[in-house]
């Protein structure tokens, strides 16, 4: 069946078009997505403002064309945590539904982390043995664990790039006190419940998925995205600790011009930096490799097991 999943992130709204039956592989047909920056158009009492539901219901009504025009039998929507975590969540829903006629459902922090979890599970399969899963997205980071499909842990923390750039680095260029102040923090929230993940003992193999992972592992030296999904790709902790200091001094025109980062998220990339480092120096890993699978496909994929059981 062709399948279109309509993915509302922190930083961007995609719709992506697979052809997908069980027992294969998901088969990306078509792509279409627009920055919505949720996660930064939050006013100062944490709603979306007017500007960026205005944007929302824009790409949604677009979606929705580009989705019959590409033949979707079904289409499925879900949001994330700039959503999520919006005081304002339910009446942003509401319009985008009253303007496109799509309601758009909302995934927990957990579910997140699970679904993200069973992507990973299944592109590296069962020799990955125990597995740790890491993702930093627009809003939040993902952290789950386990040995089998569905995760043994899965939580979800206010850690994503976009936020915390805007939280710490809205007003411009970092100082040297501000960067202490969130390497701090972030380690202390990440160690908080790190105990979830390492009572079980250290993981088989541990990866990480999504654009900020990609970006900090391309900038370390990974092959472009052009050379394909089947590359092994891998951010080594000790080069990462080396790219830190140059990005702190970097401006954002250096930023936007390394490899795999984009203009309009090269702001992320000293805080994504900070977060990814922090996972790898709480859990002990001195790599993560990168997975191309991640939320979406962990969305389709569970869609396709449902079809399964109920067909």
């Amino acid at each position: 069946m062709r399948l279109g999943v309509l993915d509302i992130g922190s930083n961007t709204g995609h719709l992506l078009v697979v052809d997908a039956h069980g027992g294969a592989a998901p088969l990306p047909a078509y792509s279409y997505k627009e920055p919505l920056r949720l996660a930064e158009v939050l006013d100062e009492h944490g709603a979306v403002s007017q500007a960026g539901i205005d944007a929302l219901t824009a790409f949604t009504a677009q979606a929705v064309v580009v989705a019959e025009d590409k033949g979707c039998e079904d289409t499925i929507g879900f949001a994330t945590s700039a959503v999520r975590d919006a005081v304002n969540s339910e009446a942003v829903l509401d319009h985008v539904e009253a303007r496109t006629g799509v309601r758009i459902g909302v995934l927990s922090g957990e579910d997140e982390a699970r679904l993200t979890f069973l992507a990973v599970r299944r592109w590296f399969g069962w020799s990955a043995g125990r597995l740790a899963v890491f993702d930093i997205g627009g809003g939040s980071l993902e952290i789950a664990g386990g040995g089998d499909e569905a995760p043994d842990v899965a939580w979800s923390m206010p850690l994503g790039a976009a936020r915390l750039a805007r939280q710490w680095f809205g007003g411009g260029p970092p100082d040297d006190d501000a960067i202490k102040k969130l390497r701090k923090q972030i380690r202390a929230d990440i160690a908080r419940d790190a105990g979830n993940l390492l009572r079980a003992g250290a993981p088989d193999r541990a990866a990480a998925t999504s654009k900020t992972f990609r970006s900090l592992a391309r900038i370390c030296g990974a092959a472009p995205s052009g050379d394909g999904p089947l590359v092994p790709r891998v951010l080594p902790l000790a080069e990462l600790r080396e790219w830190i200091p140059r990005l702190v001094t970097m401006t954002p025109e250096e930023l936007a011009a390394l490899p795999g980062v984009s203009p309009s998220r090269s702001h992320q990339i000293l805080p994504g930096a900070l977060v990814a480092e922090a996972c790898m120096d709480i859990f002990d890993l001195q790599a993560l490799e990168i997975c191309p699978w991640a939320l979406r496909e962990g969305v389709i994929l569970e869609r396709l097991d449902q079809i399964s059981v109920l067909g």
